[in-house]
């Protein structure tokens, strides 16, 4: 959220470095109303270059830090949401980003995504040259399928559906030494899972006054526990969802569907 009470210097950060909104230009780093979004800490900034960029500096800066305590990152690159614009697209930035919105091509989303890779690559290879690699784990995974660009391929629709498309996204974690490298499982995990799964490793306890929607999947990812069946549930304006182990209830608009996943994970039948 954009108001002062919604801000993670509010709620638990220590530091923040980034955009309160969703759809800033990635040059003028201001939002469809034309407002400056970049913030530091609660107020906000004028950096100048490219958000997926600055991101990743601002990242590697905190991580080559001198420190006696264990440390926590929530990197959230915006890419490769709208508006589409490249790291070499600075011309764009001089219109509004909603303007932007309705461009892009395939070409311009390819190299949004370059970019995010190789902003990854550079905060990976700062965790080996600290020394920290075997002492750090790594999440990646993403809020929601993709959008007019991207191909959510073989599952149907995009954002803002219920079906897979719009909201299986990809889970990997990294852990030299405590992870098992190429492993892959077929657990049902949502991102609330993460933050039972983070608290667990630093022996941290929840606030018993807000319990946790997700749980602790430390020991799937490791191999030291099978998959565990699951019953999620989403909603939006227009759709409902659940998935209960293998199968999920769609209902979409007043239909309803149902799909065995583990047979049909495009659902077509």
């Amino acid at each position: 959220g954009d108001r002062n009470e919604f801000l993670p210097t509010v709620h638990g950060f220590d530091e923040f470095f980034g955009i309160v909104g969703s759809s800033e230009s990635y040059f003028s780093h201001r939002n469809t109303s034309g407002a400056m979004d970049l913030f530091e800490g609660d107020h906000p900034v004028e950096k100048d270059g490219y958000l997926t960029d600055l991101f990743t500096d601002r990242a590697i800066q905190f991580i080559c830090r001198d420190r006696t305590r264990p440390f926590y990152i929530s990197l959230h690159y915006n890419a490769p949401h709208w508006p589409w614009e490249g790291p070499g697209d600075r011309a764009t930035a001089m219109q509004t980003a909603r303007a932007a919105a309705a461009g892009g091509s395939g070409e311009i989303f390819g190299e949004m995504m370059k970019s995010m890779d190789a902003g990854i690559g550079r905060v990976l290879q700062a965790v080996r040259d600290r020394g920290l690699e075997r002492n750090t784990l790594i999440i990646f995974t993403s809020d929601n399928g993709g959008e007019r660009y991207s191909s959510n391929w073989p599952f149907p629709f995009q954002k803002l559906y219920l079906w897979e498309g719009g909201i299986r996204v990809p889970a990997i974690v990294r852990w030299p030494g405590i992870v098992p490298p190429h492993r892959t499982t077929d657990q049902v995990a949502i991102t609330m899972d993460w933050t039972a799964t983070i608290l667990a490793l630093t022996g941290a306890k929840p606030d018993p006054a807000y319990p946790l929607d997700g749980v602790d999947l430390m020991r799937v990812c490791t191999g030291e526990q099978s998959a565990i069946e699951r019953t999620i549930f989403w909603r939006n304006i227009n759709y409902d969802a659940a998935r209960m182990g293998h199968w999920k209830y769609l209902k979409e608009n007043g239909d309803e569907h149902l799909f065995d996943l583990s047979k049909d994970p495009g659902e077509k039948f």
